[in-house]
């Protein structure tokens, strides 16, 4: 019982390590054979093992492969994959709520100016039973409580750039599509809250694969915040954050102006209004 009340409490990046263990020995190889035989550096694979890092996805279907394990270590390493993005957000979410200067580019409404029922509706999708409800009751309670820091003294000054896709795929209650374009407006009237669209008509671009936050502290320094596929990657190396803004900033030059913004959201809001 001891050990099975172990691995309930084990990491899921600790479980995957354990794994990536149990199979080497069970195949009676050193870390020096499986390198040999797999191509991927010893040192590299005693740092999976040790849960010292997380591999790419392609290295577990490899070994999966080698040891003939079905996709087991796959599994393990997308429990692991979530739990890392779960702790990179929360300290995400530390430095969000002490930033000074916020930069977003977002595919969708953005957490920060989403209304109640929009939460909700976006947050709802994969509800199944009533404790599952209960769930998204609180995340809708957690993010409207995180949308109080745009109304702190003094507020952080917050620029917003969402894709044109954001304003064109409503939820299913025009109602509370056509009170959260509204809200949009509103918030944008704010002097510390500005709102560009990216529109379709500027193509392709560097930033589709998922949304990018930016944020400056109070000392100066700066993060980047991006994700994707149920992944986000907190990232602190300052030629990488550079990359980042340059990006932002290059969006932000074929986006609309904020003024030519708030009108292209009020020509939206026209068609659910009656």
């Amino acid at each position: 019982m001891s050990e099975l009340a172990e691995a309930e409490e084990e990491s899921g990046r600790a479980a995957l390590g354990r794994a990536l263990r149990y199979l080497r020995e069970k195949a009676g190889k050193s870390l020096s054979e499986l390198a040999a035989e797999t191509r991927y550096d010893k040192s590299y694979l005693y740092r999976l093992e040790v849960s010292q890092r997380l591999s790419k996805l392609a290295v577990m279907e490899d070994l999966d492969r080698h040891y003939g394990t079905g996709g087991l270590l796959v599994q393990l390493w997308k429990v692991a994959r979530r739990e890392v993005f779960k702790d990179k957000y929360k300290e995400f979410m530390r430095l969000e709520q002490a930033a000074r200067i916020m930069h977003v580019f977002t595919l969708g409404i953005p957490g920060l100016l989403q209304t109640e029922d929009v939460a909700r509706a976006l947050l709802s999708g994969g509800q199944e039973t009533e404790t599952e409800a209960e769930q998204v009751e609180e995340q809708v309670i957690a993010r409207l409580g995180r949308q109080q820091l745009l109304h702190r003294n003094p507020a952080p000054s917050v620029r917003i750039i969402m894709d044109e896709y954001a304003l064109r795929r409503p939820v299913t209650d025009a109602k509370a599509w056509a009170e959260q374009l509204a809200h949009l407006i509103a918030m944008a009237e704010l002097p510390s809250v500005v709102i560009q669209v990216l529109p379709f008509s500027t193509g392709a671009h560097h930033l589709m694969a998922g949304p990018l936050s930016l944020l400056w502290q109070a000392d100066g320094s700066a993060i980047a915040f991006t994700e994707g596929n149920d992944c986000g990657e907190l990232v602190e190396d300052q030629a990488a954050v550079t990359r980042y803004r340059l990006s932002y900033d290059r969006l932000r030059d074929v986006s609309l102006s904020p003024a030519d913004s708030i009108a292209f959201i009020r020509g939206i809001l026209k068609e659910y209004r009656p």
